[in-house]
């Protein structure tokens, strides 16, 4: 019986920063995807792992990223990686969470990075506050130590929220991050636009979100 609902929240409730990576690496002249293909080589120890770990600083991270980019083929300092990572709200994300709020627990599970080590990320914390107190719990990599595709961050979301795995549903944007939660016993979604998402959601919990 699903009685928790669990938000990954860029690339969920927000649109994905991958829009905007996109079209920084076409002004560049970047290849496609470059920078998902540095977030993903080395994934448990590079650069980006750690800032979301809070292991390095804005400013370390600002170096390292820049070597592992460097050593790929194209230098990209860390920080306008950083500048990018913004995203608008997904309205009819925002009006589902307010309704599933009224049926079932909620939780929020993101990969982050520490409020203090930028001023951007700061701006947008501040800027979706009142969407991010909408959920029960909220289990940030950057606070507990532990980032996904780990499965003891989705452990800890479920005792928590005082839930067994098998009694909620995951929705992330990336299916790396999907594969530990459905191990765990968790219902999965693959978000790839708001509309497809929800009528996923709809379909499991027999329930209109819109």
């Amino acid at each position: 019986m699903i009685n928790t609902v669990i938000f990954d929240f860029g690339g969920v409730i927000t649109s994905s920063p991958f829009e905007a990576f996109a079209r920084f690496e076409q002004q560049r002249q970047l290849p496609k995807d470059f920078i998902r293909t540095v977030n993903s080589t080395n994934p448990d120890d590079n650069a980006w792992a750690k800032l979301e770990n809070s292991d390095v600083t804005r400013e370390e991270f600002d170096g390292l990223f820049a070597a592992e980019s460097r050593a790929l083929g194209h230098e990209i300092a860390g920080a306008d990686v950083l500048a990018l990572l913004s995203g608008e709200l997904r309205p009819e994300m925002v009006k589902a969470l307010s309704i599933i709020g009224q049926h079932y627990k909620t939780g929020c599970i993101t990969n982050n990075i520490r409020r203090d080590q930028s001023e951007r990320v700061e701006a947008i914390t501040t800027r979706f506050e009142e969407v991010m107190n909408s959920f029960d719990i909220i289990i940030e990599s950057s606070i507990v130590g532990i980032r996904k595709p780990n499965p003891e961050i989705y452990r800890l979301a479920c005792h928590e929220l005082g839930v067994q795995p098998n009694e909620a549903v995951f929705l992330d944007d990336l299916g790396i991050n999907l594969k530990p939660a459905r191990a765990l016993g968790m219902k999965t979604i693959k978000v790839m636009s708001g509309d497809q998402a929800l009528a996923d959601l709809e379909a499991i919990l027999e329930r209109r979100l819109r």
